[in-house]
């Protein structure tokens, strides 16, 4: 099977890469786990995330966003002292005021799915030369909804974040062209071309 180079790192990651990694997603507590694995991630490496995953999924109620939303200090406290967990109660923070913050995009667009695939079409974004490995850190799609989602309050997800989370939930396809999730997730889903240029929708 090919595979993205970094996709080899570590069997965790492989499995990450072949099955989730850049695969359209529209379920709403998901797209919010993988936002704040992102927010987590500020700093840090995305290989110590996916090691961690399960450290965080049960430190947030499996990602719940209506029960962490509802967290107080004593909610802080434990997680802090949860074993594993990572020591930054500015994060642990970040992510239960972004919990409080995805409630309110759900409350005005009915899901944050609606509010996020928006900016897309509801399309896969396939931009010219990113098949080849040459993507950019962030694009003015990633500003432009770090832009919104700061407006709304959200915190930690700045550009360079967005762009990561743009690629991992399958709004931007960045695999490359002789990795077989490439081809796999065209087939699948509805994409659309874009020129370099610019990197505008």
């Amino acid at each position: 099977m090919g595979t993205c180079f970094w996709g080899a790192i570590s069997p965790e990651m492989q499995r990450y890469h072949d099955e989730e990694w850049g695969v359209p997603l529209h379920d709403d507590r998901r797209l919010f786990e993988f936002l704040m694995l992102e927010c987590l991630q500020c700093g840090l490496s995305w290989k110590l995330m996916i090691r961690k995953r399960e450290v965080f999924r049960a430190c947030f109620d499996g990602f719940d966003y209506d029960k962490i939303a509802a967290y107080g200090p004593a909610d802080e406290t434990r997680i802090l002292q949860t074993g594993g967990m990572l020591r930054s109660p500015k994060k642990v923070r970040a992510v239960i005021g972004n919990a409080r913050r995805f409630q309110a995009i759900r409350a005005e667009y009915g899901s944050f799915d609606t509010w996020l695939w928006r900016f897309t079409g509801g399309k896969t974004l396939l931009y010219e030369g990113h098949e080849t490995g040459d993507f950019p850190a962030a694009n003015a799609l990633s500003t432009e909804i770090a832009k919104e989602l700061k407006q709304w309050g959200f915190t930690y997800l700045g550009p360079v974040t967005v762009y990561a989370y743009l690629q991992a939930c399958g709004l931007i396809n960045d695999h490359e062209a002789s990795c077989d999730c490439y081809s796999r997730i065209n087939e699948r889903f509805p994409t659309v071309r874009l020129p370099r240029a610019g990197e505008r929708r």
